[in-house]
């Protein structure tokens, strides 16, 4: 079994490619070799600036309380069970208290970064997107009907201010984070995803494989966590509406 591991450690270096071994922010190098240890990686980010947050809590279920480190990271030893879901607690003074279940696949985590949000008022609205080195550049929107479009490529902040882009990301990993200041109760709002990087190619796949992940936070905790569907093609995710105040999940991946 150790030498089926090692020839697929050596193909994913090669993969990554001599630049991306030199440009390697998360270490993924790193991380690989610790999962042949026995051991996976997960790292917590500032939803507003992507730097790591130190000394947070984390506690999960079956598994232990750990605190960050100065990368934002926490290890642990990969549980017996390789698909358990493990009901996960993130807290740290200033940011906002997250609660999220995290799957695991034959022994590996979908996405090991998760952004966290810096406390926003109980009213604000605030949407981050995290995905993996590839495709470099998605792009984040938020579209108020006959209003705003917010998004890198639009407006990054709504005419009345209401509605801003905070963090743009166009070298991969995220996050991309836009916040709402203010909820229109009677407007109508979608949220979705571009592939940028493959906008040409309606049939590209890239976007799916992404591993993204969409937190919605407000009300003073991580309400949705959506990821990517797999195994589909399109170049546009369209993850979530809202009417009445009320987020609606769509989840779901194609071309406009």
């Amino acid at each position: 079994m150790k030498i089926y591991k090692t020839i697929w450690v050596i193909i994913f270096l090669f993969s990554l490619g001599f630049s991306q071994v030199q440009k390697d922010p998360f270490n993924q190098m790193g991380d690989v070799f610790d999962e042949l240890e026995g051991k996976l990686s997960l790292y917590f980010l500032n939803a507003l600036n992507g730097k790591p947050i130190p000394s947070a809590k984390v506690k999960m279920d079956g598994i232990g309380e750990f605190s960050t480190d100065a990368q934002g990271k926490i290890q642990f030893n990969i549980p017996e069970d390789p698909s358990a879901r493990i009901p996960v607690s993130v807290r740290k003074s200033g940011f906002t208290n997250t609660d999220f279940t995290l799957e695991l696949l034959a022994g590996t985590i979908f996405l090991n970064r998760f952004s966290i949000s810096p406390s926003i008022p109980l009213e604000h609205m605030r949407v981050v997107l995290d995905w993996s080195e590839k495709p470099r550049d998605l792009d984040a929107h938020l579209v108020k009907k006959g209003s705003y479009h917010i998004s890198y490529r639009h407006k990054k902040k709504a005419a009345d201010g209401v509605a801003i882009l905070d963090r743009d990301d166009t070298n991969g990993f995220g996050p991309e984070t836009i916040t709402v200041t203010s909820l229109d109760y009677n407007g109508e709002y979608e949220y979705y995803v571009e592939d940028f990087s493959n906008r040409y190619k309606k049939s590209s796949d890239k976007l799916s494989k992404s591993r993204g992940e969409v937190k919605v936070y407000g009300k003073g905790k991580l309400l949705h966590h959506f990821k990517v569907p797999q195994n589909k093609k399109g170049d546009t995710w369209t993850i979530f509406k809202i009417k009445n105040g009320e987020v609606t999940p769509v989840n779901n991946l194609g071309s406009r």
